[in-house]
């Protein structure tokens, strides 16, 4: 899905300053908008640029440099934004997530999945010299089944089952939904007794062959629990046209730029489609 680039970063730095409430504008130290910082990265994520060949396109850019407040003949050094991933906590992105589900409209009926991004590195020695064994990332989302709009996600390294990561996820939002439906994964006792609580319609479908939960499974279907395929539609857009691979090479800054592409994902609906 193309999108008007130019139009595409006038929607990031409205979302970027509204995330940022506040603390949007420079800092008193100078420097970049800290929102020019949040569209550098969106960017980026969108082109496929490295750090140096983002600055490099910036100076091509003078349309997309008056935006953000940049001189094209004094762009910053790539390190700046760089660090910027870093100097911005994960309550940043995720107020960036939220402010950009916002900008869609919102029918209440989700749908709870998890996916995978493989750890991109940039080789062998590296991952031995730091002892990692585990090259996927899990993320596990709340989609919106009408709009696709990607509500929440929970990010984890381990193995974390989807039984123990869904709840935390429905948990923050369910005060903004009405119905959330689920595979077998996340099909637990415990957790639909829990999330009864919060009085909203659990559909998830039940593992097995006995007539209770062929009966339950047969009630669901005809609940709109098949929009569920809904959710791959998100998934599959956000890694064909960011990439499926995180280039991050640490943890925490892979989480970042997770939650970052499914803020990008939500904003590129409300930009003009080429």
């Amino acid at each position: 899905m193309a999108v008007a680039l130019l139009d595409l970063v006038e929607k990031v730095l409205r979302v970027a300053k509204q995330a940022l409430g506040n603390h949007a504008g420079k800092p008193e130290s100078g420097g970049l908008p800290r929102e020019a910082h949040i569209v550098a990265h969106c960017i980026r994520k969108e082109e496929g640029h490295t750090f140096t060949e983002l600055v490099d396109r910036l100076g091509l850019m003078p349309e997309v440099c008056d935006c953000l407040g940049i001189h094209p003949e004094a762009l910053p050094d790539p390190t700046t934004f760089y660090h910027s991933l870093d100097r911005y906590a994960m309550y940043v992105w995720r107020a960036l997530l939220r402010v950009s589900e916002q900008q869609l409209r919102q029918s209440g009926h989700v749908a709870l999945d998890s996916t995978f991004f493989d750890r991109d590195q940039p080789s062998q020695y590296y991952l031995q010299r730091q002892s990692r064994t585990v090259t996927t990332v899990k993320a596990t989302t709340l989609t919106d089944i009408e709009s696709l709009a990607v509500l929440d996600v929970h990010c984890c390294i381990e193995r974390e089952h989807d039984t123990k990561a869904g709840p935390r996820v429905v948990r923050r939002n369910a005060d903004d939904l009405r119905a959330v439906v689920a595979d077998n994964g996340f099909q637990d006792w415990h957790t639909e007794y829990e999330l009864s609580a919060y009085d909203l319609d659990y559909r998830v479908h039940h593992r097995g062959s006995k007539p209770m939960a062929v009966a339950h499974n047969a009630l669901n279907q005809t609940n709109s629990y098949t929009q569920r395929w809904m959710v791959a539609t998100s998934y599959s857009t956000t890694k064909r046209t960011q990439a499926s691979a995180l280039r991050s090479r640490f943890w925490y800054r892979q989480f970042r730029e997770i939650v970052l592409m499914f803020a990008l994902h939500n904003i590129k609906k409300t930009a003009t489609k080429l």
